[in-house]
C-alpha cells in the first residue's frame, strides 16, 4: 500500500470513527504517541484498536469531514508529515480540530505515529459532552 493510500485510509477511519479500520493500518508492534495530548501511548496494533474504540466510542464529537491540507515527504523515505483539519459537531456546537501526524511507514504499514492535536479544540469537544 502506498503512502497516499495509507493516509487516505487513516483519514477514512477517522471519518468513520472505526478503530478496526485504523488498527489494520498498523504493524503488529506499531506505536501511536500523543506528545501534546497528555495521554499514554498505544503500544501494538491491539492496544491501538482498543484505545481508539474506547475513545471514539465515548466522545460526543461527530466527524463530518477530514480534510488533508498537506502531505510532506522528508529526507527519510519512511517518514511523512500530514497536516489535516477535522470538522464536526459536538452537541449543537460546530468544532474544527486542526492536527498534524508524523508517520513512519515501513513495508506498507504504520510503525510509528506522533499525533499532534489542537488542545484547545479538544477541550471544546470535551466541554460539549
Amino acid at each position: 500500500m502506498s503512502i497516499d493510500e495509507i493516509v487516505s485510509r487513516y483519514h477514512d477511519a477517522m471519518l468513520h470513527k472505526s478503530a478496526d479500520e485504523l488498527a489494520e493500518l498498523y504493524a503488529e508492534d506499531g506505536l501511536h504517541e500523543f506528545p501534546f495530548g497528555g495521554w499514554p501511548p498505544y503500544k501494538g496494533r491491539e492496544e491501538i484498536r482498543a484505545g481508539y474504540r474506547a475513545t471514539w466510542g465515548t466522545t460526543p464529537f461527530e466527524v463530518q469531514e477530514v480534510r488533508r491540507l498537506a502531505l510532506h515527504r522528508t529526507e527519510d523515505s519512511e517518514v511523512v508529515v500530514v497536516e489535516h483539519v477535522v470538522d464536526g459537531t459536538a452537541g449543537d456546537r460546530r468544532i474544527t480540530v486542526p492536527g498534524l501526524l508524523v508517520f513512519r511507514i515501513r513495508n506498507g504499514q504504520i510503525v510509528h505515529t506522533r499525533d499532534y492535536m489542537d488542545g484547545t479544540a479538544v477541550a471544546r469537544v470535551r466541554a460539549a459532552g
